[in-house]
């Protein structure tokens, strides 16, 4: 056992813990009652308020010590309407007002909690809402975006831009007529919109939206309530809940799921955040010095191991699920969680709903107490049986590194990249023809099943493919890049998996080459949807490929087993990836999907069985119905281009 000289967070394993549900508010016929989790406190009050900033207290109430280390209060009268905070006395000091860590409702920047009606919120037909159902992850085809990003553009023809109800705006498009929001969603085919974190965030000051600030929202403040700088009246408590709902419910109602992008993994603020002034250092690791650890490179890291700060992540994502009818979860950093945690988050989230998923972040951004074998690492991903991992493999093979603008892909033409890109085709389970000691950054087959694997080529971080296409092939034209960025989607939506693409790669859209545009403006960030009509074939030849997945189920096999008895590659020269999916593989109505990536920059020479064959897709043109036929035999893949072919029987 360690000791507290060691280990400073040894004292906390001895905390009690409080698994009620009535943290931190609870309103019944009774009156208003608080019960905040302080085992250290040495006094606790409520001070209630009737604006959501700048007034003094209307009245305080000192709280009285209760069981699992809580505190209570209560008032006999239903304060809806009414704003609250928090604060303690520790080590004799009283610290500074909170709404807590378990605030479902605030007023603006989340300085006070509110106490409102939840069902008030709901917009109409909500009891009825629910998202597409999914037997798999792998049926997925993920969306990533922005609020502001989507819509803020004028170009958008969208009414509440950078708002929740950009995404329940039917009928929107640009100045040529096609279509924008929501409807282009629907047009593009994707299943599922991940949507960048919408929790209340620290960075963006809702007093003073009309500054066009921005950020990404990685800086936690409320987990539990929406930011209000994507609403329209920040200071309403319940307009951003009921706004999000509106929007969550639009989608549905167009078949398509929400995912919430969650960062539990660490806070804005250190010792100010809702979690340091309510129980001081409980629920952060800390290094030997006492200082704060820091695997998330933001300055502190949550502790899921900690029992409370588990419940807290599990209890949630279940409220999330429950109040907001979100589809699923995309973990921030998850390796600072460890496995245990993570495991029964996708427990808790099952029971909800068999088909919400979870996926995320396979890595830490720095070093952490929390040991390397019990991290939620993409490594340890076969311990995680209902969870997935981002594919970093496939996303540097494809395209180049990342921490390299100048470095190319299999699809820009860098050869040797071969093995790396096929250990994403099989979606990192073991494959007899797949060398894992030729891979890039994997070793070994990490996956269990293909749906434990998120295969994509660009993000919100790092340079978006268009930058960094323009950045790895300079002497290239745009229409050049366009065919790479074809290649590279190709590779991508046709591997096992799920694949995952960034909002406006459709469109070929850029954020001019800024690496990291996390609090970029609306200039660096924002989709111009006038590129829809400007590259209105990048767009076709998108809607055709995620029609093409959509439609077969050999590119969505759902065990290691059927991978490696349905998908067989063949011996290429370099610069060539070729395989065929066989045997009507995972019930498709195609007995031979032949696939040939030609990422180099010349012409290749293959050889395809002589049979009767339909042409899917080739050089840079795709049509899942088919564009032709051939008898195979010798044939010529141009250039930076796929060529899929199909045989009935």
């Amino acid at each position: 056992m360690e000791t507290l000289a060691e280990n400073p967070d040894v004292k906390y394993l001895n905390f009690p813990v409080y698994s009620g549900s009535d943290l931190e508010l609870t309103v019944d016929d009774n009156g208003t009652h608080w019960r905040l989790w302080s085992p250290e406190a040495e006094a606790a009050k409520v001070s209630v308020y009737s604006y959501g900033l700048n007034t003094p207290a209307v009245r305080t109430i000192d709280m009285v010590r209760s069981d699992g280390g809580t505190w209570v209060a209560s008032l006999p009268e239903k304060l809806y309407g009414k704003f609250y905070t928090f604060s303690i006395r520790h080590n004799g000091k009283w610290l500074k007002e909170t709404p807590g860590v378990w605030a479902k409702a605030v007023g603006t920047n989340g300085e006070r909690a509110a106490v409102i009606n939840m069902s008030d919120t709901d917009p109409e037909g909500w009891e009825s809402d629910k998202g597409p159902a999914l037997k798999h992850i792998n049926d997925a085809v993920i969306y990533e975006m922005h609020h502001r990003d989507f819509s803020i553009d004028p170009s958008s023809g969208i009414v509440n831009k950078g708002k929740f109800l950009a995404l329940t705006e039917p009928g929107t498009t640009n100045p040529t007529g096609e279509t924008t929001g929501i409807d282009h969603l629907k047009e593009l085919g994707v299943t599922h919109v991940h949507i960048l974190p919408s929790y209340d965030y620290n960075s963006v000051d809702e007093a003073n939206l009309q500054s066009g600030q921005y950020n990404w929202g990685y800086d936690p403040l409320n987990y539990n309530v929406p930011d209000g700088s994507y609403s329209t009246n920040p200071s309403e408590p319940s307009t951003r809940i009921r706004e999000m709902k509106e929007m969550v419910k639009s989608l549905h109602d167009n078949g398509i799921g929400v995912i919430m992008d969650v960062v539990y993994n660490h806070t804005a603020d250190n010792d100010d955040s809702n979690f340091s002034l309510t129980a001081p250092g409980y629920y952060y690791r800390h290094r030997p010095d006492g200082s704060y650890s820091d695997a998330s490179g933001c300055g502190n890291e949550t502790a899921s191991d900690r029992q409370q700060m588990r419940d807290f992540i599990i209890n949630s994502v279940k409220y999330w699920a429950k109040e907001y009818h979100i589809d699923g979860f995309r973990f921030d950093l998850m390796a600072i969680h460890d496995i245990e945690t993570m495991n029964l988050v996708a427990e808790a989230l099952k029971e909800i709903n068999p088909s919400i998923f979870i996926y995320g972040e396979g890595w830490t951004a720095g070093d952490s107490p929390l040991p390397v074998e019990k991290r939620a690492l993409k490594e340890n991903v076969a311990r995680m049986p209902r969870i997935a991992v981002f594919s970093d493999d496939i996303r540097d093979a494809i395209k180049g590194h990342y921490s390299d603008a100048a470095d190319r892909g299999f699809a820009t033409g860098k050869p040797g990249l071969e093995e790396t890109v096929k250990i994403g085709i099989v979606a990192a389970t073991d494959h007899p023809q797949v060398d894992y000691s030729k891979g890039n950054n994997s070793k070994f087959p990490y996956a269990a099943a293909p749906t434990q694997i998120i295969n994509y080529v660009s993000c919100h971080d790092d340079l978006m493919l268009t930058d960094k296409l323009r950045k790895s092939m300079p002497e290239a034209t745009d229409a050049e890049r366009q065919r790479a960025a074809r290649l590279a989607q190709t590779i991508v939506f046709t591997s096992q998996g799920t694949p995952f693409m960034f909002a406006g790669e459709e469109v070929f859209r850029d954020k001019k080459g800024v690496h990291n545009s996390y609090k970029s403006p609306d200039s660096i960030n924002a989709i111009d949807w006038n590129l829809k009509h400007v590259n209105a074939g990048q767009t076709d030849y998108y809607k055709e490929l995620i029609r093409l997945r959509k439609e077969h189920p050999a590119f969505r096999m759902t065990t290691a087993e059927q991978v490696a008895r349905h998908l067989k590659f063949d011996k290429t020269l370099p610069g060539l990836i070729s395989y065929s999916l066989i045997d009507n593989a995972n019930g498709d109505e195609w007995k031979e999907i032949k696939l040939v990536f030609n990422g180099s920059g010349k012409p290749q020479e293959v050889r395809i069985p002589r049979g009767e064959w339909k042409v899917i897709a080739e050089d840079g043109r795709i049509n899942a119905d088919g564009l032709g036929s051939s008898k195979g035999g010798k044939i010529i893949v141009p250039a930076t281009s796929a060529l899929i072919l199909a045989k009935e029987k």
